[in-house]
C-alpha cells in the first residue's frame, strides 16, 4: 500500500462533498460527475513559453494520455504580448484527478521526458501554475472537440463570476435549461462548461466556445444574441442580475492540442 494512500483517501472525501455543495448539483446525482481542470501556467518570456509549450507536448500531454485522461486541450492567447498557456483536461471521476501526479511520478517516460524541462540549476520557464477544478454541467457533461483541427481555429474562454452561490446556482441552472441548446443552434461550438470549486474568484462558472475564425465568431454571437429565445430568458426575472463580472479571453490551439 502506497504511504499517500490515507492522505489521498481525506482528499478524495473532501472532494465529494465539496462536489454534493455545487450550486448546480441535482438531488440524486452521483457523484462520478466528470470534472474538468482549467490549468494555466503564467510565463513572463517567449523562451519561457515555448519551453512549457514543449515540456506539455512532449511530457505532460501523452502521459495524460497513458493515464487515460484526454482530449487534452493545449491554448496560446491570442492577445500579442500575453504568455500563458492554458491546459484544459477532463477527469471522468474525483480519484483519477487525485492519483493523477501520483501516477506522474511513477511513470517512468514522463520523468525522463521532464527532466530537462526544470533543471535545479535554472529558473522555470514559468512564474506561476494557476488551476481551476470545475464539475462538468449536467447539460454538457464532457469536451466536444471543434470539428475543425485547424491550428487557426478560435476558442472563447468565458468565466462568468456572481456576487453569491445562489445567483451563481440560477445562472449554472439558466444554462443547462436551454442556454447551452441555443449556443449549439447558432453555432457557437461549446466545448465544455465547468461549475468552479477550486478557484479564487468564487462563484463562478467557465466555459469554451469554438468557431473557424475570429470573424465567423462573431457572426455566431449576434445570431445568439438577435434570438428570440434569449431575449425570453435573458428577461426573466429569475435570472435577473446572475452575473456580476465577465472575463473573455480569445485563444489558439497548440500544435499537438487535442482539442
Amino acid at each position: 500500500m502506497r504511504s499517500s494512500s490515507q492522505p489521498c483517501t481525506r482528499l478524495l472525501l473532501a472532494l465529494l462533498v465539496i462536489l454534493g455543495g455545487c450550486a448546480g448539483l441535482p438531488k440524486g446525482s452521483k457523484s462520478s460527475t466528470n470534472l474538468l481542470e482549467l490549468r494555466a501556467y503564467h510565463c513572463s518570456t517567449p523562451e519561457g513559453q515555448l519551453a512549457t509549450l514543449q515540456f506539455v507536448r512532449d511530457a505532460y500531454q501523452p502521459a495524460l494520455h497513458r493515464q487515460g485522461i484526454g482530449p487534452v486541450g493545449v491554448f496560446t492567447p491570442v492577445e500579442s504580448g500575453v504568455l500563458d498557456v492554458y491546459v484544459l483536461c477532463p477527469y471522468s471521476n474525483p480519484g483519477q484527478l487525485l492519483e493523477r501526479n501520483i501516477r506522474l511520478a511513477e511513470d517512468v517516460e514522463f520523468m525522463a521526458s521532464a527532466k530537462g524541462f526544470a533543471p535545479s540549476d535554472a529558473p522555470l520557464p514559468y512564474t506561476r501554475i494557476e488551476s481551476r477544478i470545475l464539475r462538468a454541467f449536467e447539460g454538457l457533461p464532457g469536451i466536444i472537440p471543434p470539428p475543425s483541427q485547424s491550428l487557426e481555429r478560435l476558442l472563447e474562454l468565458r468565466i462568468y463570476e456572481s456576487r453569491n452561490e445562489e445567483l451563481a446556482r440560477r445562472k449554472v441552472e439558466m444554462f443547462n435549461t436551454g442556454e447551452i441548446q441555443l449556443m449549439q443552434e447558432v453555432e457557437l461550438g461549446p466545448v465544455f462548461f465547468g461549475e468552479s470549486f477550486g478557484a479564487a474568484d468564487m462563484p463562478n462558472l467557465v466555459y469554451m466556445l469554438s468557431a473557424d475564425n475570429e470573424e465567423e465568431h462573431k457572426e455566431h454571437w449576434q445570431r445568439f444574441l438577435k434570438h428570440p429565445d434569449w431575449a425570453r430568458m435573458r428577461d426573466l426575472p429569475r435570472y435577473a442580475d446572475t452575473v456580476s463580472k465577465i472575463t473573455s479571453t480569445l485563444l489558439r490551439p497548440a500544435a499537438g492540442s487535442d482539442i
